[in-house]
């Protein structure tokens, strides 16, 4: 299902221009990299990501972009007593994509220690 190189989570029903998709990758990975505190995996399909409160404007904001070229997608936020809580979540058929993305989170996580 992923298509374009093992590290990337980029699946086919992608919308994003391919001209495009390497500089929203990027901007994933910043924003793993600079505000994803832990992440939690409570099912196959999905995904929890606890944010950095002074990042939910960044959080948001690739939610709502990315939402429409990667329908599949599901964003979700919840405020907890710990802080922001990204919840994102895809349908059965796409557990590998979603797998993908949270190796690149903890990939970043793990960068940091």
């Amino acid at each position: 299902m992923v298509s374009r190189g093992q590290d990337d989570w980029v699946p086919d029903a992608c919308t994003l221009p391919i001209a495009e998709q390497p500089t929203r990758v990027a901007e994933f990975d910043r924003f793993f990299a600079e505000s994803v505190c832990g992440m939690a995996r409570p099912t196959p399909t999905r995904l929890d990501l606890h944010v950095a409160a002074a990042a939910e404007a960044a959080a948001l904001d690739l939610a709502a972009r990315e939402s429409p070229c990667c329908s599949f997608f599901t964003f979700d936020f919840d405020t907890t007593g710990t802080g922001l809580v990204m919840r994102v979540g895809v349908p059965a058929a796409y557990v590998e994509v979603l797998d993908a993305f949270a190796a690149r989170v903890e990939a970043s996580i793990e960068d940091r220690r």
